[in-house]
């Protein structure tokens, strides 16, 4: 029925669990048609990590900087069956096995496909905390404080993909495939 009132918070299901003061003013930019715009401004151009080759090689850099001592990396690779709905822009996955007489580690990211067509720094915070995850199973205290060692920002960046995601899923993408840079 028409006559149900729409609310623009209807929308703000990424943001579930922030302050109805900051909800608000994302649902005043959302109704202003403000979002594109703030984002943009603050995260002009996409990265130009496309193949899960170049996403393998990325968060290796990033472990090999902050987490030498960690396990290693089998495999990073964009996923797009990975739901952003259920709150999952990123999965790390544990395997043992055992192979003969030893013990065999396998540790897998996969990045929701949809940041393949994002701000850098958006990558960088879901690899930031997936590779965190090779030190601290739990998102506990100390989880968050190795994310924010690798990445002082992380808090915001999250927020910020978060405003992403609203954005795709309400107006639609932020940048063109083919843009120049």
């Amino acid at each position: 029925m028409s006559t149900s009132k729409s609310s623009p918070l209807n929308g703000l299901k990424y943001l579930a669990g922030y302050s109805a003061q900051l909800t608000g003013n994302v649902a005043q930019l959302l109704a202003e048609n403000r979002l594109a715009g703030f984002l943009l401004g603050k995260y002009p151009a996409m990265h130009d990590i496309r193949t899960d080759r170049a996403l393998y090689d990325y968060a290796l850099e990033i472990r090999n900087e902050f987490l030498r001592n960690a396990q290693p990396l089998s495999r990073v690779t964009y996923d797009g069956k990975i739901n952003v709905i259920n709150n999952a822009l990123g999965l790390h996955t544990f395997i043992s096995r055992v192979q003969g007489g030893k013990l065999k580690a396998k540790n897998e990211i996969r990045i929701a496909a949809v940041f393949r067509q994002a701000p850098l720094l958006f990558l960088r915070m879901i690899v930031v905390h997936e590779l965190a995850h090779l030190k601290e199973r739990e998102h506990n205290k100390a989880f968050y404080r190795l994310c924010e060692y690798m990445e002082p920002a992380y808090h915001q960046l999250e927020f910020d993909a978060r405003l992403y995601l609203t954005q795709l899923e309400l107006a639609g993408p932020l940048y063109q495939e083919n843009a120049a840079a």
